[in-house]
């Protein structure tokens, strides 16, 4: 069954500290009204990389005391410090978590060997299903279809978080590794990585409209391709904003403008200025026709 997922965000007060409070609206907000099959938590969207190793455990255990076992939980644990991933991995894997998610090692122009060998240890070590998070735009660490099918291999590496725009690669590795699961990271090509092979999708932008991205696999199933590529275009007419005026800090102003406590930004991550915020708002009219047209 193809999943739809949400790169669930975190929302910070503007000390720049957790709100509980607002992570369970969230959770729940995506749970019960966008109709997600699943929430990936920790990513990028999250914040995860500005947060210590004491928020992000307190992020995972709020999620999963407030989700339950209602929805599939990828928790992505990855980091530079392959002690501190281990033990956030255990965590979650004892939380009850459905599998982890690691990003490529970044920063340092690692090698593959070195990169497969942080993916060897992290699955040996934590014994739990895990997803590769691919991004070559930001990790700079780019596969070839061979060294994709070496990380396959590892023990416990279901699939992978496929955040790329090579959709021949995409196909070509889903007819070679049919056994393993691709989710897509680009919202804004639902319809044309679903129409590659890829098993869902897993995106920042379901957070306000993963009802019609839902929509889409679902017109793909009943052959109805005309109206599933019209979904996407009234997709990417949101996302287009969002790209605009700066995707996280977007969707917590429709999600707060809808009264859920989105909450503020990180630091350094600046917040939207007026004339941004009220562009932002006009978001919520086409969110809200969008979402009686599904």
């Amino acid at each position: 069954m193809k999943k739809i997922i949400t790169a669930l965000l975190t929302p910070f007060d503007e000390k720049g500290q957790l709100n509980e409070s607002g992570l369970r609206q969230l959770v729940r907000y995506n749970i019960d009204e966008m109709k997600v099959d699943g929430l990936y938590i920790g990513g990028s969207t999250g914040e995860s990389f500005l947060m210590n190793e004491a928020t992000k455990r307190d992020v995972f255990q709020i999620v999963k005391d407030e989700a339950k076992d209602h929805v599939m939980l990828i928790a992505q644990i990855g980091s530079l410090d392959i002690d501190e991933a281990i033990r956030l991995g255990k965590e979650c894997k004892e939380l009850g978590y459905d599998a982890l998610s690691a990003i490529t090692p970044y920063y340092y122009k690692f090698s593959f060997e070195e990169i497969k060998n942080y993916y060897e240890r992290l699955t040996r070590e934590t014994n739990h299903s895990m997803l590769i998070y691919s991004n070559p735009a930001f990790t700079g660490a780019q596969f070839t279809i061979e060294q994709y099918g070496e990380l396959l291999a590892i023990d416990h590496v279901m699939g992978v978080k496929y955040t790329d725009v090579d959709l021949a690669k995409l196909s070509k590795l889903k007819s070679a590794y049919s056994d393993k699961v691709f989710y897509s990271g680009s919202d804004d090509m639902v319809f044309q990585f679903a129409e590659s092979g890829a098993d869902g999708a897993i995106g920042s932008t379901y957070n306000i409209i993963g009802l019609e991205a839902k929509k889409i696999y679902k017109l793909l199933e009943e052959k109805e391709l005309e109206q599933a590529h019209q979904m996407q275009l009234q997709m990417n007419d949101i996302i287009d904003t969002l790209l605009e005026l700066g995707v996280y800090q977007t969707i917590k102003h429709v999600l707060k403008e809808k009264g859920i406590e989105a909450g503020f930004m990180k630091f350094p991550f600046k917040e939207l200025n007026q004339r941004e915020k009220e562009l932002a708002t006009t978001l919520v009219d086409k969110v809200d026709t969008s979402k009686q047209q599904v």
